[in-house]
C-alpha cells in the first residue's frame, strides 16, 4: 500500500513540470528573431469645434457682480441656443466670484469690489459657423473666449485604418530585412500596439476682450489632423 502511494504522488508531482516544459517549448524558434517597430498613419479633417466661453463682470458688491454676470450670460446662452447649438453640447465648466483689492505700500490692502466668472464648454459640429457664432457671443457679452480646440468627433475608425497600416508597414520591413539578409519570413510571432497618437495642429483662435468692431467676421480653417498608432511585431526568419 505504501508503494502504491508513493508512485501514486510521484505521478501527480511530473504533471506540472512536463506542462511548463510544453509551454516554454512553443515560444522556442529554429531560426532569427526580428523583432520590428512600425507606425500606420491617416490624415483626417476636423468635424468639431470645441470653445470655452465666458462672462467676467467686475462690480462694487458680490450681488451686482453676480446678477450682471447672470444676465449676461443669458444672453451669450440665448445665442448658442439660435445658432443651433443643442444642450448635449453646452456644458458648464466653472462658475467663480472673487474678492478684488487695492495694493499700496506700507498700507493693507483695500476692498475694491467682486470678480463672478461663468464659462461655458461648447462643442461645434458645423465648423464652417464656428467663427461667425464666436463672434456673435462676443457681441452678447461673452468677453473670455478660448479656442477652437479642433478634433476629431468619432476617430475610433480612423484608428482602424491606422492599425492595418501598421501592421502592412511591420510586414512589409520585416520582408524587407529578410531579403537583404537572404533569408525569408517564416511566421509571425508576436504582435502588440503600442499607443494611439492624436497630433493636433495649434490652436487658431484665442480671445479674451470683445471686438472692436461689430462688423468682425472670424474665419476658422479647419486644415488636417494626424492620427497614426505604432506597433511592435516579432518574426521568424530563416
Amino acid at each position: 500500500m505504501r508503494e502504491w502511494k508513493l508512485a501514486l504522488a510521484a505521478a501527480l508531482l511530473a504533471v506540472p513540470v512536463a506542462a511548463s516544459a510544453q509551454v516554454a517549448g512553443a515560444g522556442m524558434i529554429a531560426g532569427t528573431r526580428l523583432d520590428i517597430s512600425a507606425t500606420g498613419e491617416v490624415t483626417r479633417v476636423p468635424d468639431l469645434a470645441i470653445i470655452s466661453a465666458g462672462v467676467q463682470t467686475l462690480r462694487p458688491s458680490a450681488t451686482a457682480a453676480i446678477e450682471e454676470n447672470a444676465a449676461r450670460m443669458e444672453r451669450v446662452r440665448a445665442a448658442l441656443k439660435r445658432a443651433g447649438i443643442a444642450d448635449k453640447d453646452i456644458q458648464t465648466a466653472s462658475i467663480n466670484l472673487n474678492p478684488e483689492y487695492r495694493y499700496a505700500e506700507n498700507q493693507p490692502p483695500v476692498l475694491t469690489g467682486y470678480r463672478a466668472s461663468n464659462t461655458l464648454s461648447v462643442k461645434f459640429r458645423d465648423l464652417k459657423r464656428t467663427g461667425a457664432i464666436l463672434d456673435a457671443l462676443v457681441r452678447e457679452g461673452a468677453n473670455q473666449i478660448n479656442g477652437p480646440s479642433l478634433t476629431i468627433d468619432k476617430p475610433e475608425s480612423a484608428y482602424d485604418e491606422a492599425r492595418v497600416k501598421a501592421i502592412a508597414n511591420g510586414r512589409a520591413r520585416a520582408e524587407l530585412y529578410a531579403r537583404a539578409l537572404g533569408m525569408r519570413v517564416v511566421r509571425l510571432l508576436t504582435v502588440s500596439e503600442g499607443g494611439a497618437v492624436y497630433a493636433p495642429p495649434p490652436m487658431p483662435y484665442a480671445r479674451g476682450v470683445a471686438m472692436d468692431s461689430a462688423q468682425a467676421v472670424t474665419k476658422i480653417d479647419a486644415g488636417t489632423q494626424d492620427l497614426s498608432v505604432s506597433v511592435s511585431m516579432s518574426f521568424e526568419l530563416q
